[in-house]
């Protein structure tokens, strides 16, 4: 029954080892993540992708693309294994893009560190101790990331960069994908500050639902410092109010639609200003 269900919904079955892609990630996160039903998850269409974690697990992707797009917007849920709110919103949010009318090509990776997301207890860093969100290459990589973790962490073994810049499979795959995909704007979501974080080129959103702008800094190997401020894709950082609990589905929903309107109105001003087509920038 379930496969006539999804085939009318249009959503895509793969077969992997003769199990549907989609249930086999289902499996998993209805069991681990909170505020996600099985349908909701089901309906996502979750696609395997050339991501593979240190002990091998599947990076699951999804793409919601119409006929016409002006924009592409990678999202990304999960870096940090223990912040499982994180994964639930990026999957909420591939519902959203589902109904959405409009020209964005919309790439999402709900949990890009399985092995950290799905270890007992849930962990922060990978199945090799390191933070991905501190291996990414941005300058002088070698020399700040292991002053930043020796001297402002005390070596904490949360936020340990690793040896070397993209050291990690699933930090090298979402390096790779950034130069495939060529985002226009990355949303990476986290947990628990209960804040609104920027880095970029353009005018940050000052707020999406209850979280309001507030710029914590630079930190070396991060998302936000190598794409928003090396490679001069903006980047969106969210950090939900809690890493256990997601917010109510409808301040989920408001986070959406505040972040939608902050990109028509910056993005069409880009355009007007420059006369260049976002998509080629």
């Amino acid at each position: 029954m379930r496969f006539w269900k999804w085939m009318a919904a249009g959503v895509p079955l793969l077969l992997v080892g003769g199990v549907r892609a989609n249930d086999r990630a289902c499996d998993e996160f209805y069991a681990r993540l909170p505020n996600v039903s099985w349908a909701l998850c089901q309906a996502t269409g979750l696609q395997p992708s050339e991501g593979r974690s240190v002990k091998g697990r599947m990076i699951y992707t999804r793409d919601v693309r119409p006929a016409t797009t002006r924009l592409r917007v990678l999202v990304i849920g999960g870096i940090h294994g223990d912040e499982l709110s994180s994964a639930s919103v990026a999957l909420h949010w591939i519902r959203l893009a589902q109904g959405a009318n409009e020209p964005i090509h919309w790439r999402f990776i709900p949990a890009l560190n399985p092995d950290g997301l799905f270890d007992k207890p849930a962990r922060r860093v990978n199945a090799n101790g390191v933070d991905l969100n501190r291996n990414f290459p941005t300058p002088n990589w070698e020399r700040d990331a292991a002053f930043y973790w020796e001297k402002r962490t005390r070596k904490d073994p949360r936020r340990w960069p690793g040896r070397t810049p993209l050291s990690e499979p699933e930090s090298r795959y979402l390096h790779d994908e950034m130069q495939r995909f060529k985002p226009n704007l990355i949303v990476s979501i986290h947990a628990p500050y209960g804040v609104l974080d920027f880095d970029g080129p353009i005018e940050p959103p000052r707020r999406l639902g209850r979280l309001y702008l507030d710029q914590v800094g630079i930190f070396p190997g991060s998302l936000g410092n190598y794409g928003g401020v090396h490679k001069g894709m903006p980047v969106v950082t969210i950090e939900l109010p809690s890493a256990l609990l997601t917010p109510r589905n409808v301040e989920i929903q408001r986070m959406w639609t505040d972040l939608r309107q902050w990109m028509g109105v910056t993005l069409a001003g880009v355009e007007a200003e420059t006369g260049e087509d976002p998509l080629q920038r």
